[in-house]
């Protein structure tokens, strides 16, 4: 157990996030006030200084041990809660077409440090430092999953097309026989030809849901839920109704297999939350279980601003931060963390669960039309997180589809469902990981019982939650 000694002077807004973060992602099961059971941890030095990642790094983050006690120097709290909260790309006027802050503004992505999890790199020396400081003392560590998993991951679908399939698989011959990859084209125009009496569409999502199904995951589905208008259409932004008997299908069939929906919300949506809750008005209609996690389409937002819009809508958390053009972690995150406005220096009360990896940052982005390809950097995004027990969420679009333009996906999707699951991980929606995430985050030691058990308070009717040793064999405890 760790108790935070209250820091002088106190703590600034953004210091305080930085630290919040820290010690969730650490895992460290942090003593309530008044329980001064086992090391403690001090902030040191001046508000306000600087310090850049690769200084941090080479000052091995700013983190000391020493006897009983962890000392981490403020300007650290800072850069945390900076990549954590995405401050850089707040601050920032530039914008690409469509409205969304370029990778170039990112901070990670500046110092080329975009694949790796730095702010969970932070958090592990703070783990290290206080099992250091602790000597032979007692630590205890949250266990990062249910079921004694290691590590998560949410599988993800954005549901961009339902109706026009044709134009669709016109639009991508045309992209093929532009890249001069004849072959490909031809398939693609053979399986076309072949749908032309069926739905492809639901084929591809059933196709999915059978995959998913076999391999035991819960997947999140994003669904866009406005009108389609003649410049939405030509946007490539809304193109069919929720409403209509195939997207209904489509949604049946996620919700009776035991997935999650959510607002894949348009660009109409954008910053303007009268129009997030008319969309999720909408689409909570379609179904009966309800509507907490929102996607953007196109990823188009204005961070903190979106977000304060998505808050008023009712949304509980967003998976909306991610690269469109290349995979990596763009909070420096491998989990879920709280959304930071850097306007109003507070959060937000809505949760960031950014995904770490979409198909599309390859095929489209990077025009690597090899699907093995896909699946190698999604495992290696995915051993990453592993190394850092924490979530990997990932976007596989169901339009990949051979009528659709993408003959090998199928197998390809097969492929990264049952290695990722080989390796034990904790398959579920994001919905579901979020709240386990908030529960975890609550979790105090509030002291011991008569025989030396740790007496845990957690959230009202969380039951799950687990102590562990920095070996990871369990740790006893009772409910507080």
């Amino acid at each position: 157990m760790l108790r935070v000694v209250p820091p002088v002077p106190p703590l600034s807004a953004i210091e305080q996030f930085g630290l919040d973060v820290l010690l969730d992602l650490s895992r460290i099961l942090v003593t309530a006030e008044g329980a001064v059971d086992g090391p403690s941890v001090s902030v040191v030095g001046a508000s306000g200084g600087a310090l850049g990642l690769a200084e941090a790094r080479a000052r091995h983050w700013g983190i000391q041990a020493r006897d009983g006690m962890v000392t981490i120097e403020r300007p650290l709290l800072t850069l945390a809660a900076e990549l954590a909260g995405a401050a850089a790309e707040q601050r920032t006027e530039a914008t690409d077409q469509y409205g969304r802050v370029p990778p170039g503004e990112n901070a990670l992505v500046r110092a080329g440090d975009e694949r790796d999890p730095v702010v969970n790199r932070m958090a592990l020396a703070l783990r290290d430092a206080t099992v250091v400081a602790a000597g032979r003392g007692r630590i205890a560590l949250l266990a990062p999953w249910p079921e004694g998993k290691r590590w998560a991951m949410a599988m993800t679908h954005d549901l961009d097309v339902v109706a026009l399939w044709p134009a669709y698989s016109a639009l991508r011959l045309a992209q093929l026989l532009s890249h001069g990859d004849v072959a490909r084209a031809g398939r693609v125009a053979a399986h076309a030809t072949a749908a032309l009496l069926r739905n492809p569409v639901w084929r591809a999502a059933d196709q999915l849901l059978s995959v998913e199904r076999r391999h035991g995951i819960r997947s999140t589905w994003f669904a866009i839920a406005g009108t389609p208008t003649p410049s939405s259409i030509w946007a490539g932004d809304v193109t069919y109704v929720p409403e209509s008997p195939s997207a209904r299908r489509i949604l049946a069939a996620a919700a009776a297999g035991g997935h999650e929906v959510g607002l894949h919300g348009s660009f109409a949506s954008f910053t303007f939350a009268d129009v997030f809750k008319t969309q999720r008005s909408r689409l909570a209609a379609i179904g009966t279980a309800p509507l907490t996690g929102v996607r953007q389409h196109f990823l188009r937002m204005r961070p903190g601003v979106t977000h304060a819009a998505m808050v008023d809508a009712g949304f509980a958390y967003d998976s909306t931060f991610g690269f469109s053009e290349r995979n990596g972690f763009r909070l420096g995150v491998a989990d879920v963390v709280p959304v930071w406005d850097d306007q109003a220096k507070r959060t937000l009360g809505i949760d960031e669960a950014p995904f770490v990896w979409m198909d599309r940052a390859l095929s489209k982005y990077r025009h690597v039309e090899d699907p093995g390809v896909w699946i190698t950097d999604a495992l290696a995004i995915a051993s990453t997180v592993r190394q850092v027990d924490g979530l990997w969420t990932g976007i596989w679009h169901p339009n990949m589809d051979p009528a659709l333009g993408f003959p090998d996906a199928p197998a390809a999707f097969e492929k990264l469902c049952s290695s990722l699951m080989s390796e034990s991980p904790w398959a579920t929606t994001l919905g579901a990981a979020v709240a386990w995430r908030r529960a975890r985050r609550q979790a105090r030691a509030v002291g011991a019982t008569a025989s030396g058990e740790i007496r845990l308070r957690a959230p009202a009717g969380e039951t799950r939650l687990a102590l562990e040793g920095p070996d990871g064999k369990p740790i006893r405890h009772q409910p507080a």
